[in-house]
């Protein structure tokens, strides 16, 4: 059995690889640096669209290539290897993944179109502030002639305030909604929140805000089940990003203690200097095995909670061991601000974090054991 990219595959890592690597640079980051400007990069997001790159997990007939949550993951590790100021995972993956799927023939022809020409930006609201878990939302959502007035806190939104919609969850007495949410609606407020890795993102407060019928996306009779279907695909997709960023991380590494020499040779063939090398390289293969099997599970439509939840244990994992090794090994280097490793280190410890920690999903992944819902065997 042939585990090798296809040729479509390896031409999407090639052409992102090539453009991210080509666009994005330490000068260009440092724009963003400290919240100088939002991070976004507005040429960018042209030059993708226009790669046809956005269109990589959206259907031909709304104009995208047809592909799937495979090349969207390779596309989304090469923006984590160079720190690409988009915001991919919540456009690509969270939000326009389920229009894709979930949304009516209308929907899809309404908002897809945009996504792949790069005429709009979706986002999705998955965390609260009690709750990082999107499938037990508190906010309600009460019938309003065919649609709904919702009541809620999100909490960090990526992009609320570039969005055209944002996709979230509410309760409804009857289970749970999925909806499209204008962020400029009435109701809506948006506050700005401080990140670490300077993404733009916001407290999304909604106050009796009326979503109209054709803006929700799924019924209460299979809201919880699409939640957890968005919820799985967002972290797999976390887990290709944060493989992306360690991978690069460490390359980083090993052309810093390949140059830097200590007693007149270079400090990579000290043995010490290649121990702690090595484990990081074995955590980022780890992490990309785990990736793997769980997008292609994925990909397949195949149930995979607990193939993601162990990927996402190992990107938590991987990114703190990784950023610890490399800052070790960088000496102060590592730490400052004009050698281009710190903003490496910021988002493996984002990643670590983002719907919840290694420790959170290591107890649910014990607890699915236990209770013989989960074969890790």
């Amino acid at each position: 059995m042939d585990f090798g990219l296809t040729e479509a595959q390896r031409d999407v890592q090639e052409l992102a690889r090539r453009l991210f690597s080509e666009q994005v640079t330490t000068e260009s980051l440092a724009a963003y640096d400290e919240f100088r400007q939002p991070r976004f990069d507005p040429a960018l997001h042209t030059l993708v669209a226009e790669a046809g790159l956005f269109g990589i997990a959206v259907a031909e007939e709304q104009g995208g290539l047809g592909l799937g949550l495979t090349e969207l993951a390779l596309m989304i590790e090469e923006a984590g290897r160079s720190l690409a100021p988009l915001p991919l995972i919540p456009h690509l993956v969270s939000a326009a993944l389920p229009l894709q799927q979930f949304g009516s023939p209308a929907q899809r022809e309404r908002w897809l179109p945009g996504v792949v020409d790069g005429s709009l930006l979706l986002s999705a609201a998955l965390t609260e502030p009690d709750s990082e878990d999107p499938l037990r939302p508190a906010s309600q959502a009460v019938r309003s002639g065919l649609g709904y007035r919702v009541s809620g806190i999100k909490t960090a939104v990526p992009h609320a305030d570039q969005a055209a919609r944002v996709l979230l969850a509410a309760e409804s007495g009857r289970g749970v909604v999925v909806m499209l949410v204008d962020p400029q609606a009435p109701g809506v407020t948006l506050r700005p929140m401080q990140t670490t890795h300077f993404e733009p993102q916001f407290e999304m407060a909604l106050q009796d805000v009326v979503v109209e019928a054709d803006d929700v996306l799924v019924k209460p009779e299979r809201g919880a089940a699409t939640m957890v279907w968005v919820a799985e695909r967002t972290m797999a997709a976390q887990c290709a990003h944060q493989l992306g960023v360690a991978d690069a991380a460490l390359a980083m590494t090993a052309r810093y203690t390949a140059e830097r020499q200590q007693f007149g040779v270079p400090i990579a063939t000290f043995q010490a200097v290649g121990h702690r090398a090595a484990d990081a390289y074995i955590d980022i293969e780890c992490l990309r095995l785990t990736t793997a099997q769980a997008i292609a599970l994925l990909s397949r439509g195949q149930e995979a909670t607990t193939e993601v939840t162990i990927a996402k244990i190992q990107a938590g994992d991987c990114g703190h061991r990784v950023s610890y090794a490399a800052q070790h090994l960088h000496g102060g280097t590592g730490i400052d601000r004009d050698y281009p490793l710190w903003r490496y280190c910021l988002f493996l410890r984002y990643n670590e974090l983002a719907l919840g920690g290694s420790a959170i999903h290591l107890a649910e992944l014990g607890e699915r054991i236990a209770a013989g819902q989960a074969d890790c065997a």
